[in-house]
């Protein structure tokens, strides 16, 4: 539910605001039959109906149907909508740009990755010091319909030879293909069932995974909570690969990790129970038979290791340092009470790579980035000068590299990267995007307001230089708030439709979040999550306070925990916006845990079987559970996919059932459910501009437009 969801999240509008919206027709939808069963759970005394339990099956032939003719009332409803291909070739038009990424070097190639501008999969190149550059790994070609998906890339440590992950229809379960790098020929059987995995090589004899038991059931939404870590060896059978860690039958770890350090030296485990908190291990791979020892024996912080420089370990950690800080310590002898700090905590989130020889302090200042570079010895080389206020990422690469990259974005904005000598601190623009869109023309503006608890959120409003605040401008508010994720500023081409007719991009930093830390964190988890959904609504209020928009022009938008947030906002304060966007949303807050890997979620969420107390807090807010009848509820287009095997699409499908049987008034609540699609990361080009389209196309109509603006959208 981390960062891959991000890529896709940013969704906005495409409107000039100059114009007012003309009378439209409403459109009226006859909604599919949803037929009821009489399913009780009881919790703590308490009976709970779930008359819709039947759609959590996503095997049967019932459910199938229901998709089928759900999505066809749904695309009944958006085929009639007069500007819906306006926006979509708009948003082909100002997709088809070339977008490259930062080139690395592995053995005697330099790689680069390169989308043509609609291809739906980035290609790989790669090249030689003094040639041409050649395509290495298109996964266009993959599938006819680009719905198998390239996941991780890993060479081993020679760079000879080259392990990949791919997903069919966006699936988290995951395939390993191994391929010969210097004539592109599979060498081995592909590697199966592998999930939540890096994949991480040890010399270049064979490389570590992680992957959970086939599940009894259906593998896109049967529970998965015992992973493991494996050792595969070059040459061998997967039935032969050795157990490295997990499957003890005396504890059991939702999430592990096997990662080798850059000179193969250690071998460093991280057990995880939820998406917070992590037990740590080292494994001496130089001596033969070694044992796994313990750093960290329990799950009270997230520590990993950074880098080691022989026996010296850094481990970033916020054991205590809840904005995270770098410490040492020697590996043999490396539990807590023998660290020494080496970068301590500042007031300001850390987030730290590494590269060239050189640490980089990346630091979150108000969500803007601000980069510090150090050496092996602690001491502050240089800040780094960024090409403005915005985000920047990368920093990151092998000890011996003489060139380390890096990319700067914000709202307004579109992603470049730049080259930095990490020796003499010079800066240099390696690549800018050509691009039919002048970022000179907008503005982003920081404001803090006041959460209903007094509580001070920042958020960041984009918009076209200009703007009237009169209360007319169609509004996205966009929201995540969860599982210490930070929303930082990026560009997306669909903002850039939406602000070059006029709109508004409002984003919140929730509690919830990472943004200030791990206190920012835990105020909006567990029994403080209507800390998150009060920071949202408190959002709005103050976008139609100020006259940027009205509750006429105002939309909710949210994906994966920020589709929990958005389902809590429209069923508590039904009034506050006109159109809910809740995507892939995690919805039914009493079963989430039971499928696929949600019960690593509940550092965030608790679950109803912890407490009386905590299953009353869940349904208290749970967006299944707080449907209610006479009520109109904002316009609302749910979207999922069918293979989604993180979000089970039953979340949405429960959703969506509720509101069609209990909405009062006219507006439309309708559910898009792509098929052969997943939670997000991979979703083919030609999809998410479909996707992107049918949204925008049914927000604006249901703010009242019954055609684009007078100014016409290029294409």
């Amino acid at each position: 539910m981390k960062k891959i969801f991000l890529s896709i999240i940013l969704l906005v509008l495409l409107i000039n605001c100059k114009n007012e919206p003309t009378e439209k027709k409403a459109l009226s939808v006859n909604y599919p039959t949803t037929k009821t069963v009489d399913t009780v759970d009881t919790y703590f005394g308490v009976e709970v109906k779930d008359p819709y339990r039947w759609l959590e099956d996503d095997r049967s032939s019932e459910t199938e149907a229901w998709v089928t003719s759900e999505n066809k009332t749904t695309f009944d409803y958006l085929d009639k909508i007069p500007f819906r291909k306006e926006i979509k070739d708009r948003l082909s038009s100002l997709w088809n740009y070339e977008k490259i990424g930062a080139p690395f070097i592995e053995g005697d190639y330099t790689y680069f990755s390169k989308n043509d501008g609609l291809q739906n999969q980035n290609v790989y190149y790669r090249k030689k010091s003094d040639g041409e550059a050649e395509v290495f790994l298109d996964p266009n070609t993959f599938s006819k319909d680009g719905t198998i998906s390239l996941g991780e890339l890993s060479f081993s440590k020679n760079g000879e030879i080259l392990a990949y992950s791919i997903s069919e229809g966006g699936s988290d379960w995951r395939k390993v293909i191994v391929m010969d790098v210097e004539t592109r020929t599979i060498i081995e059987d592909t590697l199966n069932d592998i999930k939540f995995s890096q994949i991480s090589w040890y010399k270049n004899e064979g490389f570590y995974y992680s992957s959970y038991d086939k599940p009894n059931g259906s593998e896109l939404s049967a529970k998965t909570d015992r992973h493991k870590v494996y050792y595969h060896k070059l040459g061998t059978p997967q039935k032969e690969d050795v157990l490295v860690f997990g499957g003890q039958p005396d504890e059991k770890y939702r999430y592990i990790y096997g990662n080798v350090t850059e000179d193969n030296k250690y071998l460093i485990i991280t057990p995880r129970n939820s998406t917070t908190g992590n037990k740590l291990y080292i494994k001496d791979l130089t001596v033969p038979n070694s044992n796994l020892i313990p750093i960290l024996d329990h799950t009270d912080s997230d520590t990993y290791v950074l880098e080691n420089e022989g026996d010296k370990l850094f481990l970033v950690t916020n054991l205590n340092a809840p904005n995270k800080k770098i410490v040492t310590v020697d590996a043999s002898n490396p539990t807590p009470e023998n660290w020494v700090d080496f970068i301590p905590e500042t007031d300001n989130v850390l987030t730290p790579t590494k590269g060239g020889g050189f640490f980089f302090a990346n630091y979150m200042v108000d969500v803007i980035s601000q980069v510090k570079q150090y050496d092996y010895k602690g001491n502050l080389i240089r800040e780094i000068e960024l090409p403005g206020l915005g985000t920047a990422s990368g920093f990151s690469g092998k000890k011996e590299d003489s060139v380390v990259y890096y990319a700067f974005t914000n709202y307004h904005t579109p992603t470049s990267i730049y080259s930095l000598n990490p020796k003499t601190g010079e800066t240099a623009l390696y690549w800018k995007p050509k691009i039919d869109y002048d970022s000179d023309a907008y503005e982003s503006d920081q404001v803090f307001y006041n959460s209903k608890d007094g509580t001070k959120i920042p958020m960041i409003i984009t918009y076209k230089k200009g703007l009237v605040r009169n209360g007319k401008n169609p509004t996205i508010l966009y929201g995540y708030g969860g599982f210490n994720i930070s929303l930082t500023p990026a560009f997306s081409i669909s903002n850039a439709v939406w602000m070059e007719q006029g709109g508004i991009l409002a984003v919140p930093n929730l509690r919830g979040g990472g943004e200030y830390g791990r206190a920012w964190h835990n105020a909006g988890i567990k029994m403080q999550k209507q800390n998150v959904f009060d920071d949202f609504i408190g959002a709005g209020k103050y976008l139609i306070a100020n006259h940027y928009t009205s509750r006429d022009y105002l939309a909710i938008r949210g994906g994966s925990n920020g589709g929990l947030l958005v389902g809590a906002t429209m069923t508590q304060r039904p009034d506050l916006a006109k159109v809910a966007l809740p995507a892939v949303g995690v919805l039914d807050m009493l079963r989430y845990h039971t499928f696929t890997a949600g019960a690593g979620w509940a550092y965030d969420y608790g679950t109803a079987e912890d407490s009386k107390e905590m299953f009353e807090y869940l349904k208290g807010y749970s967006p299944v559970h707080n449907v209610k009848e006479g009520v109109e509820y904002p316009a609302t287009l749910i979207t999922t996919g069918d293979h989604d095997d993180r979000v089970v699409p039953a979340h949405s499908f429960k959703f969506a059932a509720e509101l069609q049987q209990k909405q009062t008034g006219t507006t439309p609540i309708l559910i898009r459910i792509e098929t052969n699609a997943g939670h997000g990361a991979g979703t083919p080009i030609s999809k998410i501009i479909e996707q992107y389209a049918d949204i925008f196309a049914f927000t604006l109509f249901n703010m009242g437009f019954n055609s684009l603006p007078n100014e016409k959208i290029k294409t």
